[in-house]
């Protein structure tokens, strides 16, 4: 194969210098956090509060809203365990980060414990909840 860019236009190949200094970053921090992150801690806050308002609640509908919010947080479980996952697939190709790769598993799978438990909660409410004697 041959290159036809011409020998003349080989300044406008040439790359800008990296500067060391780039504006908005001093290398001593991670930054702002993804917005993956946000989003699940205010999915996991969100479901926490509900089922702690459930709990108090005494009602006759008690059973099915505890349920539903031991739906919600299997889901929510499930997606942060997920989304652990991948951080800690990101995180371990850096060979620096070992020890970040690890928490994020540890916190992963605790996660994943979590969803299970929750799902399993889930599925006996509602059998519970639909029991008529």
């Amino acid at each position: 194969m041959t290159d036809r860019r011409s020998r003349i236009e080989s300044q406008w190949d040439e790359r800008a210098p990296i500067d060391a200094d780039e504006p908005g970053r001093d290398g001593t921090g991670r930054g702002m956090p993804s917005p993956g992150v946000i989003f699940l801690a205010i999915a996991v806050i969100g479901s926490i509060v509900y089922t702690v308002f459930v709990i108090s609640v005494r009602d006759s509908s008690q059973i099915p809203l505890m349920a539903s919010g031991a739906v919600v947080l299997a889901i929510v479980f499930g997606a942060t365990a997920a989304y652990s996952l991948r951080a800690t697939l990101r995180a371990g190709q850096v060979p620096s980060e070992g020890g970040r790769a690890l928490l994020i598993a540890f916190v992963g799978g605790l996660a994943a414990i979590a969803a299970a438990g929750f799902a399993a909660v889930a599925i006996v409410l509602f059998q519970i909840g639909s029991w008529k004697p």
